[in-house]
């Protein structure tokens, strides 16, 4: 992608996410969210209402007026997003391709910690892990995200989470909030995934197409595995493939949604057609 058509996407996706963020996320996202418990602020003078149980005695006694200790909750969380970026994201067949929707719900996802004074970092995996951007504030870095998320090509185009999942547990000490972003077609990854779900708060976030949902009725087609650049031709009019199809879908949500719930992990669907607003709002609300 040339210089000037990559930053003109960046603007673009800026204006977008940084509006939706700071009007429509940022106090869903602060109270879903939390820091790492109650800190203490400073002491005044009690007033009428004040708990009795909060009076700081040492103090009342010294200055012969009772005086309340106030606290506030430390904010500051470390956030990390896990972006899928192999070979299946560079499919859509409406409004955007997968990997477009992936890289617009992480800027959101950026400009919600920021704006709550979290740091933000990400790791892009496919098979392995492909980059990874440490944790930083401010609005350059976001830039940088929304840059790379836009112009990066990875080295592989398989998908495993068991790698970046690993990577996630080794490398961030201090428990952090993850959120995987991926359509979650992959091998098996529930141990990786309860482990690191000990130790981190982890949301899942799965992207999709329609097309993959409900295999369409257009007759004779020729459909390639964008991970492995297999091709195969099928009679999609035949009631027995779509039927087989349907089957193989329904199986993977139930395995997938079965594998979080083991784990704990909060889970949302985000389609490439529709609005991702609502679901997040949700997905914030019921935590």
């Amino acid at each position: 992608m040339e210089a000037t058509e990559l930053l003109k996407k960046v603007r673009r996706i800026e204006i977008k996410t940084r509006g939706l963020s700071r009007h429509i996320f940022a106090g869903e996202y602060h109270s879903a969210f939390k820091g790492r418990g109650i800190a203490f602020s400073e002491v005044r003078e009690y007033q009428y209402g004040d708990d009795i149980r909060s009076i700081d005695w040492n103090v009342t006694a010294r200055f012969n007026h009772p005086y309340v200790k106030i606290f506030e909750e430390e904010r500051e969380l470390t956030v990390m997003l896990l972006v899928d970026v192999s070979g299946s994201g560079n499919f859509g067949t409406v409004v955007t391709y997968k990997r477009d929707l992936m890289t617009e719900i992480a800027a959101v996802l950026s400009y919600s910690a920021i704006f709550n004074n979290d740091k933000i970092g990400v790791i892009f995996f496919s098979d392995k892990v492909e980059k990874t951007i440490h944790p930083k504030k401010g609005r350059k870095h976001i830039l940088r995200i929304i840059r790379e998320l836009l112009d990066f090509r990875s080295e592989s185009k398989n998908t495993n989470l068991n790698e970046p999942l690993r990577f996630l547990t080794n490398i961030i000490k201090k428990r952090c909030t993850a959120f995987i972003i991926s359509d979650f077609i992959a091998p098996d990854f529930e141990e990786s995934l309860r482990i690191a779900s000990n130790k981190h708060d982890i949301v899942a976030l799965k992207v999709f197409d329609k097309v993959e949902q409900t295999l369409p009725d257009i007759g004779l087609v020729k459909i390639m595995d964008a991970e492995t650049g297999r091709e195969k031709w099928i009679d999609s009019s035949s009631g027995v493939i779509r039927s087989i199809y349907n089957e193989w879908w329904n199986s993977h949500i139930a395995v997938i949604k079965n594998t979080f719930n083991r784990c704990g992990v909060d889970y949302s669907e985000l389609r490439t057609d529709m609005d991702y607003v609502k679901p997040l709002i949700k997905l914030f609300k019921n935590r």
